[in-house]
């Protein structure tokens, strides 16, 4: 016995008593705002009766184009990425895209995952995971291929962006234990090859200085990897200091919790002994002892930045770079208080 055929775009306009063009853009997140609201329902509800799908890679062949988007991630399991992840993939899905999410964390080359992707016919990527200096920039650009960063910039600016103000946040940061009394005030640093790591560690330098304080009262430590585990380490060193400091700023917020478990190992208590402030505002800091002070960065509004760039960028590709910066926030909670209360 034959098996039945799959229903066609066709089926679904004579079922509906429209043309197959209307259908196309009913069932088409990017042109469904072409077609009134009821008329686009009863498409739907038609199509699903059906059991109609639309053939994406016959949509490919006509448009030249895959409804693929490739996101690079510098490490899934860091709780501060999903929300960056989640307003690319809700602005990219409204839109008709589908994502290819690649966690790559410390296996493989960037570069071949790139090449990977681009085998696999994405429109276009979204890197998470540039350094100031990376080949992986030249090698896009070399590609002709649209891309776009998001909590990243690259020394250069060569590719659009979608980041936090990282100098402004460690301002806010800096401001808001001066303003507290704190005058021996440690910085566990980022690491210095990324962006964020870089700008913020600026930032905290020239907050400090613009507040007057001397530079042998400001320490910094620097880490080589956004971990709790290096958090405690550098927090440690802050902390076995001649000088020691009354407040801690991190570069993120899983730095800071590093610092809780130093402030524990050397018996010490946050805040009356020594005050916290983190950056990211990632989800459950609210729910640690005491609660982090911290400052908040628009995670999911950077990530939908970042896809309105990088469709802009698969509409005109000769559009030059644009960079999104985001105001940041402090928010203020139990892991600061006045120096000396």
């Amino acid at each position: 016995m034959a098996a039945a055929s799959r229903p066609t775009i066709k089926d679904v306009a004579a079922r509906c008593g429209v043309h197959p063009s209307t259908v196309s853009r009913a069932l088409s997140p990017a042109m469904k705002h072409l077609v009134a609201d009821d008329v686009a329902d009863r498409i739907k509800a038609a199509a699903n009766a059906l059991g109609y799908r639309l053939n994406m890679a016959a949509k490919g062949l006509r448009t030249g184009r895959s409804g693929l988007i490739g996101v690079l991630a510098p490490d899934i399991a860091d709780p501060g990425f999903p929300p960056v992840l989640s307003g690319i993939t809700d602005h990219l899905n409204a839109e008709g895209y589908a994502t290819i999410v690649v966690d790559v964390g410390s296996n493989g080359s960037e570069q071949d995952l790139v090449d990977r992707l681009i085998a696999r016919g994405v429109d276009g990527l979204v890197l998470a995971t540039v350094t100031l200096r990376d080949d992986v920039v030249k090698h896009c650009l070399d590609a002709a291929l649209p891309v776009v960063l998001v909590n990243r910039v690259d020394a250069a600016g060569q590719l659009p962006s979608a980041a936090s103000d990282d100098v402004a946040g460690m301002r806010l940061a800096v401001e808001h234990l001066v303003a507290l009394g704190h005058q021996r005030i440690g910085h566990v640093a980022g690491p210095q090859h990324v962006s964020t790591g870089a700008r913020r560690r600026a930032g905290f330098e020239a907050s400090v200085r613009d507040a007057g304080l001397s530079a042998r009262h400001t320490p910094v430590e620097t880490v080589e990897a956004y971990t709790r585990a290096a958090g405690r380490e550098a927090a440690l060193r802050l902390l076995a200091r001649r000088i020691r400091p009354t407040a801690i700023v991190a570069a993120n917020d899983l730095l800071a919790l590093g610092v809780y478990d130093a402030l524990a190992v050397r018996g010490l208590a946050c805040p009356h002994d020594v005050s916290v402030v983190g950056h990211n505002d990632m989800p459950f800091v609210d729910m640690v002892a005491p609660p982090l002070t911290t400052i908040r960065i628009a995670q999911r509004d950077m990530g939908e930045a970042a896809a309105r760039l990088l469709l802009a960028r698969i509409a005109g590709p000769e559009a030059a770079s644009e960079h999104i910066v985001l105001a940041p926030q402090l928010i203020i909670r139990g892991s600061t208080i006045a120096c000396g209360h």
